[in-house]
């Protein structure tokens, strides 16, 4: 097996063994980028210098006999709306073009702590506004399985490199399904911990209610990894919850003998693509197989996610994107006449559409006369979706579902309807809204040969039982192994 095709927990093994050095496998993985990354265009920025000064200081450590932890020279890709020092963070727009922070986020901190290999920054959505990766401002990513799709969004980018073997595993972030959908898309694995799990510090703010930081990799074992070195309290985020963070590795038992399995009727829709559901009642049926007690529950308010959601989330974009006037930092329009002129023109010519329609969407309803009609009754409805998710919790240990309606759809096929777009989150939304963890990893292919992928949602900080569930099945299948051809 090529260096580049390797996961987390294999690379550490030849690592240890000094079979492999870091700088080896870093150099393995750029001249992968260069091979493939001109048709699937996940990367925004390459960081070699820094990626191999940090290589050799691993190989250092090794040849000196030090033992090193799971992530020490492991190469990963980050995506680009997480604050890294000295280097360019876009969030994808042109709003951002020439923006370094002077500081790294609290995750980059952690993964530099357990010295992992920073290849460089991954496209993604404008400000993570997006189900495709289409509304990038510098460019479209690619599905790597075909490459006239979209590799899913927000967190496209990183998909579509890890399912590319262009890093080894990467970050990306899930505000309403933008980990889970674009794994689903691109046939690897994606985790949305609990809110609050991982620290926000340094993560540039889309919807402070519904962010979450999380790990997308290429099997559930990598995905324990690296939410070990991510998760943990941080002060400098005041929605961090001070609970211990326990060894996710521990709970890959492939035993799920009496776990409770709840199936919602509520999630297997109108409109679903027929290969989705019969790839998800097949992963169901295993599940069973392996000794889960599998029972049907229902989670009634499901159907009002969207208008919840599309309410909150626009309601605290127009907020948190209120600081990007052309003032201190980033893009500032060069005509204007005076300084109101200049704080429209500046978000006209630096914001792509999907950020202007969120942020007059949010204004609106956050407005005078609307606020009650609006956002105060989607707030009510956010509640009510939560004692859902806790009454069904009292009856059983897991919940699965599809994780998107349809495999990944064309490039372009629904740019011109907003709606539609919005959908493809329609099964991803309520964990966010709820603030629970789920898991999406591969179940199946297409008729057309797409990835599927079935997530699984947890009690709040239960992301042990989610990784639990999801290991026992990767072990007794074999889709995570299934490489793209395309490439």
């Amino acid at each position: 097996m090529a260096i580049h095709e390797l996961t987390i927990h294999q690379l550490h093994d030849l690592l240890v063994k000094k079979e492999v050095t870091s700088k080896e496998a870093t150099a393995a993985l750029y001249r992968r980028i260069g091979e493939v990354d001109g048709k699937v265009k996940a990367y925004l920025m390459l960081t070699e210098e820094e990626a191999f000064r940090q290589a050799n200081e691993v190989d250092r450590k090794i040849t000196k006999g030090e033992g090193i932890g799971d992530l020490a020279g492991i190469p990963i890709g980050l995506k680009d709306i997480l604050c890294t020092k000295g280097f360019r963070t876009t969030c994808g727009s042109k709003i951002l073009g020439n923006y370094v922070p002077f500081y790294d986020g609290t995750v980059i901190k952690k993964l530099k702590e357990r010295e992992a290999i920073f290849l460089g920054k991954l496209n993604m959505d404008e400000f993570a506004m997006g189900s495709s990766t289409e509304n990038s401002g510098f460019h479209t990513t690619r599905n790597p399985w075909d490459l006239a799709r979209i590799p899913g969004g927000s967190s496209g980018g990183s998909a579509a490199a890890v399912s590319a073997d262009e890093c080894i595993a990467a970050l990306g972030t899930d505000t309403g399904g933008s980990i889970r959908q674009p794994a689903s898309c691109c046939g690897v694995v994606g985790l949305k911990p609990t809110y609050g799990r991982v620290s926000r510090y340094g993560l540039v703010a889309f919807a402070s209610s519904l962010d979450q930081i999380g790990p997308i990799t290429k099997d559930v074992e990598d995905c324990a990894i690296l939410l070990n070195g991510i998760s943990g309290y941080d002060p400098s985020d005041s929605t961090s919850v001070n609970i211990e963070v326990p060894d996710y590795k521990q709970f890959l038992t492939n035993n799920v003998k009496g776990v409770r399995v709840g199936i919602p009727d509520e999630y297997f829709i109108k409109g679903m693509d027929p290969d989705v559901e019969k790839s998800v009642r097949e992963a169901i049926d295993l599940l069973r197989k392996l000794g889960t007690e599998v029972k049907k529950i229902s989670l009634p308010h499901t159907p009002y996610a969207v208008a919840i959601y599309y309410i909150i989330c626009t309601a605290e974009a127009s907020s948190n994107l209120a600081r990007y006037d052309g003032v201190k930092y980033g893009f500032r329009s060069s005509r204007y006449e005076d300084l109101i002129e200049m704080y429209g023109r500046t978000r006209a010519e630096g914001f792509g559409k999907e950020v202007k329609r969120r942020i007059i969407l949010g204004t609106y309803v956050l407005s005078a006369g609307y606020y009650d009609a609006y956002y105060r009754k989607a707030s009510q409805v956010r509640t009510l979706m939560r004692n859902d998710f806790e009454g069904a919790f009292k009856e059983v240990d897991v919940i699965v579902t599809p994780t998107a309606p349809t495999p990944a759809f064309r490039i372009g096929e629904r740019v011109g309807n907003p709606l539609q777009m919005y959908l493809s989150d329609i099964l991803t939304i309520p964990v966010n809204l709820t603030g629970i963890p789920a898991i999406s990893l591969p179940c199946g292919f297409s008729s057309e040969g797409l990835p599927i992928g079935l997530q699984i949602i947890g009690k709040h900080f239960d992301e042990g039982k989610i990784l639990q569930v999801a290991f026992a099945f990767e072990q007794n299948t074999d889709f995570h192994l299934k490489k793209p051809t395309l490439i």
